[in-house]
């Protein structure tokens, strides 16, 4: 039987997106500018966090710097403390409290982070949507542009674009590399001498021309996840942006208001009008919302203009906006501060008791043992060594368990601040120790250092499981 491919389509009954016309084409958004107090204030903070990011790589704390992620060397600086592959754990708990840290925020003050903290929302409303109100002749007011932008003006906009985002993308990878090598880089040798880092810079580059320049609201909108985790992250006592239904319906023009039967809603638009997502707050909450709190602004001023007390759209609750009572004692907001606070001891207690040095203790190459002509068992290992701490030390290693194991040609190691070496040890034991427990024999290494911090670790050591292995 044929596929009927005509089939009739229902239409919706609104937007399935708010950047999405009906016709299933993409619904540019231009939205108006209102400098209302909470605009002037996630002003302050927009450039204080560009300024932030901008200055942590330059930042260093004991010597090191503020933050860097240096995967080639497998060693992470966070505020004057290093991290390397060995401190597993440590990551593991500070990631916990991360993530625990934004499930408790978002419990409490909603998407606070979307709109005053997300890089997303900082660079676009306060570094490239002002930028483009320049070009196309709408600053301090936004929305669309009244006649058509000159393609010269359009092609120096999109230029100062491009080196916004070069500038970013090179930041960005001097969180990786340090400021010190990226300026070496950049101004002493040609990009093919480090053809990785050139291509992460351009790469990065082109991505967020494409965000900033074309996918904006959108990443909000599809591309982040974190709304959608709304109806598992806030609950009903959670802050939110939101419209007071019980004050501003029914909406209408006009005056003499009360005789009307008119809520305090002038069904003005403009809160639809200075949305960034171009949803209308009056919907009630929407995965859209990124609380950046235009629309207060813009009602906020609406009100003052006809005479009406602030307020209508504010910093709420679902609960509050009902009338019911807004508790902060909640069981999740509980259970995640408490679960913070104990990683948070957790994770000083781990930092406190870390040593200055990393031992590992790796099986050599090639067969497990060897028997030299004196009857004794010979085991090669393999000890990486890792200097922790931020001065030059001596290691010496030492045999500290069975009193009969004996490390041929010992000597110590010299290790600059930070290094690491990989150095080969030869165990010697008798042939006897290895037959009274079936081939095997355990063993423990001490390696002490010259400020005399010692590290003891265990190993098993492989052997003859007979007495008389050349019988």
């Amino acid at each position: 039987m044929a596929i009927n491919q005509h089939l009739p389509v229902l239409p919706s009954e609104g937007r399935v997106l708010s950047t999405l016309e009906s016709d299933g084409s993409r619904r540019w958004l231009y939205p108006k500018l209102s400098t209302g107090r909470f605009w002037v204030r996630r002003r302050v903070a927009a450039y204080a966090l560009i300024v932030l990011y901008t200055a942590l790589p330059f930042i260093k704390i004991g010597g090191r710097p503020a933050v860097q992620l240096d995967l080639w060397n497998s060693r992470f600086a966070l505020f004057g403390l290093e991290f390397r592959p060995t401190d597993l754990e440590l990551l593991a708990v500070f990631g916990l409290i991360v993530f625990l840290s934004i499930f408790f925020a978002t419990a409490i003050f909603g998407r606070v982070w979307c709109g005053w903290g997300c890089p997303q929302t900082v660079y676009l409303e306060y570094v490239f949507r002002p930028i483009e109100r320049l070009f196309t002749g709408t600053t301090g007011r936004g929305g669309k542009p009244k006649k058509q932008v000159a393609a010269w003006r359009k092609a120096a906009m999109y230029g100062v674009f491009l080196l916004i985002c070069w500038h970013l993308a090179n930041t960005f990878l001097a969180y990786f590399v340090g400021v010190d090598a990226l300026h070496h880089w950049i101004w002493s040798e040609p990009p093919w001498r480090h053809p990785g880092a050139f291509a992460l810079v351009m790469f990065v580059t082109g991505l967020m021309l494409f965000d900033f320049c074309y996918w904006r609201e959108q990443l909000c909108i599809i591309g982040c996840p974190y709304g959608r985790f709304q109806s598992v992250l806030l609950d009903r006592s959670s802050l939110v942006v939101g419209y007071d239904p019980q004050r501003g319906e029914p909406r209408g023009h006009g005056r003499d208001r009360q005789e009307k039967g008119l809520g305090d809603c002038v069904a003005c638009g403009l809160c639809v009008d200075v949305c960034p997502t171009g949803i209308d707050i009056r919907d009630g909450l929407q995965m859209e919302c990124v609380n950046c709190t235009q629309c207060i602004d813009a009602c906020d001023a609406v009100m003052d203009t006809v005479g009406l007390p602030r307020g209508l759209i504010r910093y709420s609750s679902q609960a509050a906006l009902e009338g019911q009572p807004t508790r902060l004692a909640r069981p999740r907001v509980l259970i995640y501060s408490g679960l913070i606070a104990a990683l948070c001891v957790l994770l000083i207690v781990m930092l406190a008791n870390r040593q200055a040095m990393d031992v590992t203790l790796l099986r050599g190459l090639g067969r497990p043992f060897v028997v030299t002509p004196a009857g004794e068992v010979e085991n090669m290992v393999r000890l990486k060594l890792v200097n922790r701490t931020d001065e030059a030390r001596t290691y010496r290693v030492e045999a500290a368990a069975p009193e009969s194991l004996r490390i041929n040609d010992a000597r110590e190691l010299s290790l600059a601040a930070g290094e690491s070496v990989t150095e080969p040890l030869h165990l010697l034991a008798p042939s006897g120790a290895f037959a009274q427990r079936g081939g095997t024999l355990p063993v423990r290494l001490r390696v002490v250092d010259s400020a005399g911090e010692q590290v003891e670790s265990d190993y098993l050591l492989f052997g003859p499981a007979s007495p008389n292995p050349g019988g």
